[in-house]
């Protein structure tokens, strides 16, 4: 039985999209048992895609041809910026052969000016890997699906909540005299406020989830344990275009020097693995 509509041979024309949400918090205002009533209207905006008309200048309906693979229960985002994409073996194996304007599988610079490369066509380097080059129509082609009737469960908090913030200022997402602009501030203060460093955090719990389970995880295995997890591989080209190139090579070859020993202990953290990560954060 067909999953979807991988029976059909153009399903890798498609791939399942993700929208990010932040929420859309008071500006310039602490959360507090004394102003929590200011929060009432506060909710989850899509700030990457508030141009209306929604449908034609935010999204957009699928093609007749994607209707008839498909049906007409997708739509995509006309701003196809994610920050990450999912895709299954057989879409990364479709999408390695995808034809020389995608090559998919091969890490690589983003588009820059022929003559300055260092200045970017589309986007950085984290939008070019995360979107453009698997949805833009220059490059893969993939065309970004999201579902009509489950698009709730397609949504990603963007953690850091702040991009929200830049919408409306000159020289940023609708300003230039647009919304009643006001100029943005690219000061930074010098002291600020941190949060308690009494709070527990998640980081800290799950390193010593590790410090208390992973020694009996030894103890119940063999010495040779597999490793099962995610690989990481150094393909990165360095004859292209870096900043810092040398201190960029030194901290590529520690991490992967540090990934291999973890493969080697069966992906359990050393000591210094874990003192490290909290260091950190």
């Amino acid at each position: 039985m067909c999953m979807l509509f991988y029976c059909n041979k153009k399903f890798s024309d498609y791939n399942v999209g993700v929208v990010r949400f932040e929420y859309n918090y008071p500006p310039d205002t602490t959360i507090d048992d004394n102003t929590r009533h200011l929060v009432s209207k506060t909710t989850r905006v899509y700030w990457e895609h508030s141009n209306r008309p929604v449908f034609s200048d935010a999204a957009r309906a699928l093609t007749k041809e994607a209707h008839a693979v498909l049906g007409n229960r997708y739509f995509s985002m006309k701003n196809n910026h994610q920050g990450m994409f999912l895709a299954t073996p057989d879409l990364l194996r479709a999408w390695s052969v995808r034809g020389k304007s995608c090559r998919f599988d091969v890490v690589r610079q983003r588009p820059g000016m022929r003559d300055n490369p260092g200045q970017p066509t589309e986007g950085t380097q984290r939008v070019w890997m995360s979107s453009v080059m698997l949805h833009g129509k220059r490059h893969c082609n993939v065309v970004q699906l999201l579902p009509v009737d489950t698009f709730g469960s397609l949504t990603v908090h963007h953690l850091s909540n702040k991009n929200y913030r830049r919408v409306g200022k000159q020289g940023r997402l609708g300003g230039g005299g647009q919304h009643n602009a006001r100029e943005n501030s690219f000061v930074k203060p010098e002291v600020v406020d941190g949060p308690s460093p009494s709070l527990l955090s998640a980081i800290e719990f799950h390193v010593e989830l590790t410090r208390k389970f992973d020694n009996s995880l030894r103890e119940m295995i063999e010495d040779d344990m597999p490793y099962t997890g995610i690989m990481m591989y150094n393909q990165i080209d360095f004859s292209n275009f870096f900043k810092n190139k040398s201190e960029y090579k030194a901290l590529v070859k520690k991490r992967m020097d540090a990934f291999k020993k973890y493969v080697s202990r069966g992906g359990i953290m050393s000591e210094k693995d874990r003192k490290d990560l909290l260091f950190e954060y």
